[in-house]
């Protein structure tokens, strides 16, 4: 780990990642709206920030190219946040999943284009796993996905490109700012968007304000907090070409290992090909040689 730092802190972000989707429907069930999960998601954000500005003395990049690339990854995260609430609601959640699991196609492609970023072949068999891997976790099957009309489709795919947009630009952005001024700026535009996800609640619909709604779910949400700054750290010591399959990958493989467990669920047959695929393709990515601003971690 000591010759791997981006290692450790994709570790950490799939771990936490990972319980996070394991528990994140628990307020929604308990009658939590998803919205207002967002909202508390937002305010979960800012103890982190502060924690690791205070850190390195408060010395947050407010120039002109950190606000513009700290706004691009904050509003295209929280942004894609946004419209998979909505997507949800008017399409089937079997088939927006998968659809969305494969941004790292999108993070991939610029990295490779942009930051000519370039694997092993280790490495790319890694990746190449990880994508295949990826839509398996979430695939439900069923039919009738149809029946919903294109709209979910042009959302789901607006999230996938959003996101794997925003991990690109997270890589982009560690060459010139630090990972500090990154988070603080996902914080900022987090917020920014609470109006909209308020607009967005029902609340002439009964909502818990019980310790098992907002109060459960800032527990759970506080893991999503802490698992976004590990990964601004981890792009900024490794190749977004491959720190984005192996967490993508990696969350929801620890998702479905909690479940199996505290659940005692056996998860269908595509699902232990995926889990099987991801462990693959995350020991074939960690052990890959990784270079980043000239040196081999």
């Amino acid at each position: 780990m000591k010759n791997k730092p981006w290692l450790f802190y994709a570790l950490v972000t799939t771990l936490f990642w990972g319980v996070w989707g394991a528990f994140i429907n628990l307020p929604t069930e308990n009658g939590f709206p998803e919205t207002l999960g967002y909202c508390v998601w937002a305010f979960t954000m800012i103890l982190p920030a502060v924690f690791v500005l205070k850190r390195i003395g408060w010395d947050l990049q407010y120039d002109k190219r950190s606000i513009l690339y700290g706004s691009i990854i904050g509003f295209l995260g929280a942004g894609g946040q946004m419209v998979l609430f909505h997507a949800v609601t008017t399409g089937p959640a079997y088939l927006i999943f998968p659809i969305i699991s494969l941004s790292p196609v999108i993070t991939i492609a610029l990295s490779f284009i942009f930051l000519k970023e370039r694997s092993t072949t280790l490495g790319a068999l890694g990746i190449v796993l990880a994508l295949i891997a990826l839509p398996l976790f979430d695939y439900a099957g069923g039919a009738g996905a149809t029946d919903h009309g294109v709209l979910w489709f042009i959302l789901a795919l607006f999230v996938m490109a959003a996101w794997g947009v925003q991990a690109f630009f997270m890589k982009l952005s560690n060459e010139t700012m630090h990972a500090e001024s990154i988070f603080f700026y996902m914080m900022i535009t987090g917020l920014m968007l609470i109006p909209i996800a308020l607009y967005l609640t029902d609340f002439s619909a009964p909502i818990n304000w019980g310790l098992n709604g907002p109060y459960l779910a800032a527990i759970i949400q506080v893991l999503n907090a802490i698992g976004a700054l590990c990964l601004v750290y981890a792009f900024r010591y490794g190749k977004a070409m491959v720190v984005s399959p192996l967490t993508n990958a990696g969350a929801p493989l620890m998702t479905s290992i909690i479940a199996m467990t505290l659940l005692g669920v056996i998860p269908e047959s595509y699902r232990l090909i995926g889990i099987v695929l991801a462990i693959i393709a995350a020991i074939l990515l960690a052990i890959e040689p990784n270079e980043t601003n000239g040196e081999t971690d």
